[in-house]
């Protein structure tokens, strides 16, 4: 017991000493880490007998604050190299104000399109300009495939409820279909049709849009 104890307090120090020179994405690892680390411990522990239940799940949650910090800094630096190839890629449509990007967390990159850059009025279909725009966001998605990549189709309040909702569907799958036929993996992408549940502006334009979600793995 003396001895596992004394190996929970070397990984507790080992811990708190990485974070004292931790950003952002190293705490939100660690926080992670611990937390399943304790799970794990508690889990070992119950299964070893309960009365190393507590010690388990100490060393559990140290071992994982150290190993989650090392996985929030990694991911942390892949998400962060993906956006500014994204940014780079994207940068003539952002300057003309049909895109923008916005980094969530350490974890999560959003890349929003106006819906006009790819569609017109109730339209599903894919204009041919917007296929350029696709070609050079999926050459940056390929070059990061433990990326999730989740895209949600958005529309206005004009129209009825339900044809909003089937509209933004039909968006957010055709150019789920366009990167996939870019050579983006399927198993990655998800498509959802949010309709007009989630306006982000008064103007109806800046509501008509479709936003591509990323999200790093560890």
């Amino acid at each position: 017991m003396k001895r596992i104890f004394k190996t929970a307090a070397i990984l507790t120090v080992l811990a708190a000493f990485g974070c004292q020179s931790m950003g952002e994405k190293e705490r939100t690892g660690t926080a992670v880490g611990a937390a399943t680390g304790a799970v794990v411990g508690g889990v070992i522990g119950a299964a070893t007998g309960k009365h190393n239940q507590r010690e388990k799940v100490a060393v559990g949650a140290a071992t994982g604050a150290v190993i989650g910090g090392l996985l929030g800094n990694r991911v942390g630096a892949y998400m962060d190299k993906q956006e500014q190839d994204l940014r780079n890629a994207m940068a003539s449509t952002v300057a003309q104000n049909n895109a923008a990007i916005q980094r969530n967390n350490e974890q999560m990159l959003t890349a929003t399109f106006k819906s006009e850059l790819f569609f017109d009025v109730n339209s599903a279909v894919i204009k041919a300009g917007g296929y350029g725009e696709l070609d050079r966001v999926a050459n940056v998605l390929n070059q990061y495939p433990q990326t999730l990549i989740r895209i949600e189709g958005h529309t206005d309040q004009t129209g009825s409820e339900q044809y909003n909702l089937q509209l933004s569907e039909r968006r957010a799958n055709a150019v789920r279909a366009a990167l996939v036929q870019r050579g983006v993996d399927p198993a990655r992408i998800t498509a959802i049709g949010m309709g007009e549940c989630c306006p982000v502006s008064s103007d109806n334009a800046a509501n008509r849009r479709v936003a591509m979600v990323l999200t790093g793995q560890a």
